[in-house]
């Protein structure tokens, strides 16, 4: 037999370790690994909490969202995730997947309008954070395209919804009342070895196609662009998510609340909802300044075009809706000026790894909220989706309109990895202690003590994560 016939056995014969034909000492390429070989199915579990050491009546830690109840331990997330990513090295085309599912208190933020946000009545509930096609078309550069088509969450900031991929079991400002998840097409081209472009369309913040998943009938943007510097030690994203966001309240049948006016009080849009934008901006840069330590700045500024102050003339709408039942007053008369709304701020993380077990994290932030417009607390199972879509949310905390926060948080903690043994599935388990110290540094008073309103609040917090694998 010679070596063509050998070379050729070789290749058909894929699971046999070694051709067994002429000379012994001539190792046969390595086989192709098939497409199903890469796909992955793994996951975790975790829960925590956060002690509030200004002990609130109402047991909400103003300012965060998955860590929103004080003193009260949460099942924050069970992950599953079922991935085929796409290989960074490929120069043909390649195809890949991603979908994660997700069970726990957390789930309140990741719905999807129009998919399961009404499914569970419960603080426990169930959503799709990922559910997508991915390709990769040697096209146009020599680093070609990356496309995902389907849902996906936003490439803004620096934390992610998975709670894992975090430095923290708490967020900071910017990601709690920032962009979530996305449903559309967003292309990455790998224009040369240190340049890459975003450019995609989706429906918008936490929207699907179609009523009632797209609470109003315009797109959005999400665009920008990344660096990739010092062989990888530098990385830099620059990305916005913008586009009308606010809920035009009305079913395709004209029916429900009119626009512009839930319950008879103005909505917080006085403005036609396809045409008000609200822009979301992230700048995040981290530099591995050594294998071990590594520094990550995330600068936002956030801005929505639509929003009104509560008074016009001096007068607020609560009492001009008064009007007309003592007056038959139409309040529709008075002109209603769109003035803005803007925040704004930057969070600096510093990271270093003691060893494969031990990181140390740190975390100080500044952000302004200048009209009270983004920052908000849902203690209702329904809250978040219900002003999503424009629906009544009665029980929503927000500070007085057009005053404007100033918020300062300062996080330090300890991540704990601890390999297991001997355990089916489990691999290990993960804890992340912190404290946290955060103040309004102006003259608000955002948070809650045991009697009212205070400028601060301190917290103990700690989750427990357990990763397994399936597959």
């Amino acid at each position: 037999m010679n070596r063509n016939v050998c070379a050729m056995s070789a290749i058909i014969l894929l699971s046999t370790s070694q051709a067994i034909c002429g000379d012994a000492s001539t190792k046969p390429s390595a086989s192709p690994s098939r497409w199903l070989d890469s796909l992955s199915i793994d996951g975790y579990l975790s829960g925590g909490v956060a002690i509030n050491f200004a002990r609130p009546f109402n047991k909400i830690n103003f300012g965060h969202l998955e860590t929103d109840r004080a003193n009260w331990p949460q099942f924050n997330q069970a992950i599953l995730n079922v991935a085929r990513p796409l290989d960074q090295k490929a120069t043909g085309l390649d195809f890949g997947l991603g979908f994660i599912g997700m069970i726990g208190t957390d789930a309140r933020y990741t719905q999807f309008l129009g998919q399961t946000e009404y499914l569970i009545h419960d603080r426990t509930q169930l959503s799709i954070v990922e559910a997508n096609l991915q390709a990769h078309l040697p096209i146009l550069t020599r680093g070609g395209v990356d496309v995902t088509i389907g849902q996906f969450m936003s490439y803004n900031g620096f934390e992610k919804l998975t709670s894992k991929d975090n430095v923290f079991y708490t967020r900071s400002y910017s990601s709690n009342f920032g962009p979530f998840v996305d449903t559309g097409i967003m292309s990455i081209v790998h224009a040369t070895d240190w340049l890459d472009l975003y450019a995609g369309i989706v429906t918008g913040v936490d929207t699907s196609i179609g009523w009632p998943g797209d609470n109003n009938n315009s797109p959005s943007i999400h665009a920008g662009f990344a660096l990739n510097l010092l062989d990888g030690d530098l990385s830099i994203l620059a990305i916005t998510h913008s586009g009308p966001e606010n809920p035009n309240v009305k079913d395709p049948l004209l029916v429900g609340w009119p626009d512009g006016v839930i319950g008879g009080i103005p909505a917080a849009c006085a403005c036609n909802p396809n045409t008000a934008w609200l822009m979301y901006n992230n700048l995040t840069a981290t530099w591995n300044v050594t294998e071990n330590l590594s520094f990550t700045s995330d600068i936002s500024y956030f801005r929505e075009s639509g929003w009104y102050p509560v008074s016009i003339f001096g007068s607020s709408f609560d009492a001009l809706n008064a009007l007309p039942n003592g007056f038959g007053f139409n309040t529709s008369l008075i002109p209603q000026h769109p003035r803005g709304a803007n925040a704004y701020g930057i969070a600096q993380y510093a990271t270093y790894k003691v060893d494969d077990s031990i990181k140390l994290g740190a975390r100080v932030e500044f952000w302004r909220d200048a009209k009270n417009f983004f920052a908000a607390a849902y203690p209702g199972y329904f809250d978040s989706v219900n002003a999503e879509h424009g629906f009544p949310a009665q029980s929503v905390i927000e500070q007085p309109q057009g005053h404007g926060t100033s918020y300062l948080a300062i996080t330090a903690g300890v991540t704990f990895s601890q390999k297991l043994t001997g355990l089916p599935y489990f691999s290990g388990l993960i804890l992340r202690p912190e404290f946290r110290w955060e103040a309004a540094v102006n003259d608000a008073a955002p948070f809650f003590g045991p009697n009212g309103p205070k400028r601060t609040q301190g917290l103990f917090s700690m989750d427990v994560i357990a990763p397994f694998t399936i597959q």
